[in-house]
């Protein structure tokens, strides 16, 4: 037992609240009790903790090694001690963190980090532990668990089984969950790293996912149309919207079937702009690539790719008169909203003397001032169309406008 750890995480709660103990006081005071008066450890800790929290006026910082709580119930802020299992392990992405993963309990689940200054030892996959007086922080908006030097970590023997609770996609929050969802589109990846990225979805919506490239061993791929169940999956927020980072989930294949709900936003208005980019695109066969090639079937990642496959979407503007919004429709979207399917594309470029250029011109004179009803997820400002429905012009709501400009219908 080092009394100096005790002190030090006294001191440590204590500048939590915005004051500065004078940590030498503070070990002096355990010490007296401890060695002096033979006072318990954990109740010499209470003792002290109590007189600062007097001195200081503060309140929240008197929670003890023996105030287990349930990780579904600690908020940032608090210092806790918590009982879980390791039910995954990531990679550390810098030299300044020793480990982290994901530790469960039957209330909750919740990222964990070890820093490697912490001096505190690592965690076996598998197992339950005892974290005493560790911290809860928080980064972008997603909650964790921090170890540091005065978290006392022991490996205990639990035999209480661990099921996790399937969460509805859109009721998720950040931080850890558990979902049943079925892959319904893949998407080009945007960063080397990425091994494949796309949309998962439910019976209450839809969501995007990303698996990265690890070392070592590497991550399964999701197949199309095929449902999962995704336990501990880390639910990351960015600009208000939601994604599943699978690396740290355990992930496995589901023989039903689930019919899958739009969810997210709907937007209606006209098609005003159709941008470069849409119409036939050549994609990159690089398994885990996707991305679209250059004219010349160049890929910045995997260079010259005589062996691409072609792809069809369109990328535009809806504008409702008050506001427009970015879309992006894929092959499907695009098939259903033009009428054109990727094969009439292909022959058409291959019979043309304007090549791909004449099915972004065809795509044009098909949609463009078209009143369409999108419905998708916002992503990076950017509706993600799962969705689209034409709207069709209501003849007596138009006299009615045009009697009141004081017009005559055509």
């Amino acid at each position: 037992m080092d009394i100096s750890v005790i002190a030090e995480r006294i001191s440590q709660k204590v500048q939590s609240k915005g004051k500065t103990p004078d940590q030498a006081a503070v070990e002096a005071k355990l010490r007296r009790l401890i060695e002096e008066f033979g006072v318990q450890p954990a109740e010499a800790e209470r003792t002290v903790m109590n007189e600062l929290a007097k001195e200081f006026q503060l309140t929240g910082v008197v929670s003890m090694a023996s105030d287990l709580r349930g990780l579904g119930e600690v908020l940032p802020g608090e210092w806790v001690t918590i009982e879980g299992k390791v039910v995954s392990l990531t990679t550390p992405r810098t030299p300044a963190i020793g480990q982290t993963g994901i530790i469960a309990d039957s209330t909750g689940a919740m990222q964990f980090v070890i820093w490697a200054k912490a001096g505190a030892p690592l965690l076996d996959l598998g197992e339950w532990y005892r974290l005493e007086s560790a911290v809860v922080d928080e980064f972008r908006n997603v909650p964790n668990v921090k170890v540091h030097s005065g978290t006392t970590v022991s490996q205990i023997t639990h035999d209480q089984p661990l099921v996790p609770t399937i969460t509805p996609v859109q009721t998720l929050h950040p931080g850890v969950g558990s979902v049943r969802v079925k892959m319904v589109q893949e998407w080009e990846p945007s960063h080397e790293r990425m091994l494949q990225t796309g949309i998962v979805g439910d019976e209450s919506g839809t969501l995007k996912f990303t698996i990265w490239r690890e070392e070592g061993e590497g991550k399964e791929k999701l197949l199309p149309d095929t449902v999962y169940n995704i336990y501990y999956a880390q639910v990351d927020e960015y600009n208000g919207r939601l994604s599943l980072n699978l690396n740290s989930a355990t992930v496995i294949p589901d023989e039903g079937d689930i019919e899958v709900g739009t969810g997210g936003a709907a937007f209606s208005g006209a098609l005003v702009h159709i941008s470069q980019g849409s119409g036939l695109v050549k994609r990159c066969p690089v398994e885990g690539c996707n991305r679209v090639l250059s004219r010349q079937n160049y890929c910045p990642i995997h260079e010259i790719q005589p062996e691409f496959r072609y792809d069809l979407r369109i990328k535009g503007v809806l504008d409702d008169g008050e506001k427009t919004r970015n879309v992006l429709m894929q092959r499907e979207v695009t098939e259903q909203v033009t009428g054109m399917t990727l094969e009439a594309a292909q022959e058409m470029a291959e019979n043309s003397p304007l090549g791909m250029d004449e099915v972004f011109l065809h795509l044009g004179d098909v949609v463009m001032g078209r009143y369409l009803t999108c419905r998708g997820r916002e992503m990076d400002q950017v509706m993600l169309v799962n969705q689209c429905e034409p709207q069709h012009l209501d003849q007596t709501a138009l006299a009615a406008l045009i009697n009141r400009a004081g017009g005559e219908q055509a």
